[in-house]
C-alpha cells in the first residue's frame, strides 16, 4: 500500500463524465488523496500495472467495458486491488454481483462526499491489511531460504508437536544434534522460543 508518511494514497478515477471526473479529483486532492483519472476501462487497464497499489473508484457504465467487468478483468489479471462501484442506474443484479466481485461499496449518484470518503478510506485500509500480510509472508520465506534441508526437516518435525528424542528418532539422528539444529534455526529464523518457532512452522505449511 501506499506510506501515507511518504506519499498520497492513490485513487484511480474511471468515468466517462469529464466533470465527475474532475470534481472527484478536486475532491480527494483537498482530502489528501492523489488521483489519476480515466474517461474508461480500456485506457485504465493500458497504464496500470498489476502489482500496483491503492484503490479504484469507477462508474458501472463505462463506454466499452463496463465497470463491472473491469472489476472481473483485474482480478483475472491476478490484481487484488479494492473496487468502488458508484452509479446513476443501480440496481439489486448489479450491486449483488459488485460484491461477489469483492467490491468494498456500490455507491449510487448523486452521493455524499462523506459517504464516498468513507468507502474509499475502507478500500485503501483493505489494500494496506492485504501489502502488509504479503510482506510479512516474503520476509517468512526469506528467512526459510537461510535453512538447510536438514534443518527445514527438523523444522517440519517441530510443527507436528514432535519433542527432540521423537524428531531424532524420525530423523535417525542423535538428540543432541536435534537441538543444536532447533537453536541455528531460532537464529536464522528470529524467534524467541519454541513457541514461535512452531507457529512459523505452521504458517510455511500454510504457505505450501
Amino acid at each position: 500500500m501506499v506510506d501515507r508518511a511518504s506519499r498520497s494514497p492513490l485513487v484511480y478515477v474511471i468515468d466517462d463524465d469529464a466533470s465527475i471526473r474532475d470534481s472527484l479529483s478536486l475532491m480527494l486532492g483537498l482530502a489528501g488523496y492523489s488521483t489519476r483519472l480515466y474517461a474508461d476501462a480500456e485506457s485504465f487497464l493500458a497504464a496500470f500495472d498489476a502489482g500496483a497499489s491503492g484503490c479504484v473508484v469507477a462508474d458501472l457504465r463505462l463506454p466499452g467495458m463496463s465497470g463491472l467487468q473491469l472489476q472481473e478483468e483485474l482480478r483475472r489479471r491476478g490484481s487484488c486491488i479494492p473496487f468502488v462501484i458508484i452509479t446513476a442506474h443501480g440496481d439489486v443484479p448489479a450491486a449483488r454481483a459488485a460484491f461477489r466481485a469483492q467490491a468494498v461499496d456500490f455507491i449510487e449518484k448523486p452521493f455524499e462526499e462523506v459517504q464516498l470518503r468513507a468507502a474509499i478510506d475502507s478500500a485503501l485500509q483493505l489494500e494496506q491489511q492485504r501489502t502488509d500480510a504479503a510482506g510479512e509472508r516474503l520476509a517468512g520465506a526469506e528467512k526459510l531460504a537461510r535453512l538447510t534441508a536438514r534443518e527445514r526437516e527438523v523444522l517440519e518435525q517441530a510443527a507436528k508437536g514432535l519433542h527432540a528424542k521423537e524428531i531424532a528418532a524420525a530423523l535417525g539422528i542423535s538428540v543432541r544434534t536435534v537441538e543444536v539444529h532447533k537453536t541455528r534455526i531460532m537464529e536464522k529464523l528470529e524467534v524467541r522460543n519454541i513457541g514461535e518457532l512452531v507457529r512459523f512452522a505452521l504458517a510455511a505449511e500454510r504457505e505450501k
